[in-house]
């Protein structure tokens, strides 16, 4: 690994999750990391888009949870297997990471759809297509035409999703259940233990979805181990996770 900068706290902004609450991150940049450096990480609760790797490090909240999936124990739920009936007609692939003109189509429209916002092609080439670690890229097409696609880092023990975009003409498809589903299954098929699937933050609806996925597991900042969802300690007090304690990075 390179470590371009060590962590570092950012400057305080709105938090796009809970109305009222203040967001700040643990942020660094480093490169050339390879699969078992990315496990140590995402079994700390980091993330990360392009270069930069991040974790909460909000004052007075500790909402953010990282949540991961044993996918040898994963059974969909009634609910997600009508969404696989659904897309049964869909073709998925995956493969290493590979820039292509309609991928970028497809992020603009899913940005500007969902969620009002545009983004310019340097800000889409530096969090997705500026690997600086394994990483794979899964495609959904329907009837030839791309439809989705999953960004997602591979380490020692797992799949990690970083992004997943899809056409908002097809929301009737559930693509984004659909796409955890296909993910968790390509992650057994390569053998690994664990589909990362980020935060959840409860009070979040839009986080919400990723707690249907069972069994997961949880992360507990106050002990920095994964609990089974539901033998979780108690929430600690509030106050700022204690992300620099005994920081060295991975060996």
């Amino acid at each position: 690994m390179i470590l371009y900068t060590r962590p570092e706290l950012t400057p305080p902004m709105p938090c796009p999750y809970l109305p009222g609450k203040v967001l700040v991150y643990a942020s660094f940049y480093a490169d050339s990391l390879d699969c078992r450096e990315l496990t140590w990480l995402l079994s700390r609760g980091w993330r990360k888009f392009g270069h930069n790797f991040f974790r909460p490090a909000c004052p007075g909240c500790r909402a953010c949870i990282p949540l991961r999936v044993p996918v040898d124990r994963f059974r969909p739920s009634r609910s997600q297997e009508r969404v696989l009936r659904r897309c049964a007609h869909v073709r998925v692939s995956f493969g290493p990471l590979r820039y292509e003109s309609p991928l970028f189509d497809l992020y603009q429209r899913h940005s500007l759809v969902r969620f009002g916002q545009e983004h310019s092609f340097e800000d889409f080439a530096a969090s997705l297509h500026s690997p600086s670690c394994p990483a794979v890229l899964s495609r959904y097409e329907e009837d030839g035409r791309l439809v989705g696609a999953g960004y997602l880092d591979r380490s020692s023990d797992g799949l990690s999703s970083v992004y997943f975009v899809f056409d908002p003409d097809v929301s009737r498809l559930s693509l984004g259940i659909f796409s955890v589903l296909r993910e968790i299954r390509e992650t057994a098929r390569l053998g690994l233990q664990h589909y990362y699937l980020g935060y959840l933050v409860p009070g979040c609806e839009r986080m919400a979805y990723k707690a249907g996925f069972a069994p997961h597991q949880l992360y507990h900042w106050d002990d920095e181990l994964w609990h089974e969802a539901g033998s979780i300690p108690e929430p600690p007090s509030p106050g700022m996770i204690p992300l620099f304690s005994g920081w060295t990075g991975p060996d």
